[in-house]
């Protein structure tokens, strides 16, 4: 039995492990404001767990979590491709604020191992795809907001590395690409296409639906489902290595257009694919190589067309749960 603090708990990723780690037997404490984040995720694992409300970045708050912990799982972030343009002040912030504060409070806490999440935006448009751990981290243009939370992860990698090579008796980087399943948040590309996708096909009852998008389609992700997700940090948390940066995710790449695709195919509709203008500073390709995790004994299992299937049901079924935008 390992004793964990987990930031950032009670969010999508957070609660998956806070889960699985609860659920192995482990002692678990974990630390959110629930700013975007629900209790109600942990639901059935509340009675086995230590739940603190509280603000990463707040030096108190994480010194008293801290206390007898021997691994702290660092992910509490602002994330969400709209709050990236719309609030990248809170999403710097948080990443590089709340960084310092987990790094002065575990070393207070002689807390001996930190397990740190980053982020596939922190290297942006990489040389190489697939891409290994060894790329270099890149912010193309301070002025596009969009950089905030990539940056906010590049700095965190440099903090966790540079505070932790004598500090920490383990100090591990895990990079997430695209990690999706039920609940996952409303500010993502599977929930965004659902939501669209269903709104315009109940305004077109027969016929290809259409369906506007971003660019033309033919950019490239790799999506990991949460459940091989949770498998991939359990096993960095587990045998990854002092000083050492992991990929998670699969490298089955896919363009978007398919991925629209996929997501009409479980609502039993057909999209008509309309190209638009490209994201501003986004990336048109990326698949991590995950051989470096693989070397850890991680083989992800569900396919894509297994995990839209829950995914899109529960954001079908749920659409009216979407929060009301505010007009100011």
């Amino acid at each position: 039995m390992t004793r964990y603090l987990v930031t950032g708990g009670s969010g999508f990723i957070g609660a998956a492990i806070v889960r699985r780690l609860a659920h192995d037997g482990h002692d678990v404490r974990v630390l959110d404001n629930n700013s975007r984040g629900r209790a109600a995720r942990l639901q059935d694992v509340m009675d086995k767990i230590d739940f603190i409300t509280g603000d990463v970045r707040d030096y108190e708050t994480v010194r008293a979590a801290a206390d007898g912990v021997e691994c702290c799982l660092h992910l509490a972030a602002v994330n969400g491709t709209e709050n990236f343009y719309n609030h990248p002040e809170l999403v710097l912030d948080v990443g590089v604020r709340g960084m310092l504060t987990i790094l002065d409070a575990c070393r207070d806490a002689c807390v001996p191992d930190l397990v740190v999440a980053s982020s596939s935006e922190a290297y942006q448009t990489p040389d190489k795809v697939p891409t290994d751990e060894s790329v270099p981290l890149l912010i193309p243009d301070p002025l596009n907001p969009r950089y905030s939370y990539g940056g906010s992860k590049l700095i965190s990698e440099l903090l966790t590395f540079n505070y932790g090579r004598e500090t920490y008796r383990r100090a591990i980087v895990f990079r997430p690409h695209n990690v999706y399943g039920p609940d996952m948040g409303w500010e993502h590309v599977i929930p965004q296409f659902t939501l669209r996708a269903v709104e315009n096909a109940d305004a077109t009852p027969e016929g290809d639906v259409p369906f506007p998008i971003q660019g033309d389609g033919s950019q490239t992700r790799a999506f990991v489902y949460i459940d091989d997700f949770v498998d991939g940090l359990v096993a960095v948390m587990d045998k990854g290595e002092h000083m050492n940066v992991y990929h998670i995710g699969t490298d089955d790449e896919v363009t978007i257009r398919a991925l629209a695709e996929a997501v009409f195919t479980e609502l039993g509709r057909a999209p008509r694919i309309e190209a638009g203008p490209p994201a501003p500073g986004g990336t048109n390709r990326r698949c991590p190589d995950i051989a470096k995790l693989r070397h850890l004994g991680y083989a992800p299992k569900v396919s894509l067309a297994e995990g839209l299937k829950p995914t899109v049901g529960w954001y079908a079924e749920n659409r009216h749960l979407r929060p009301v935008k505010s007009s100011s």
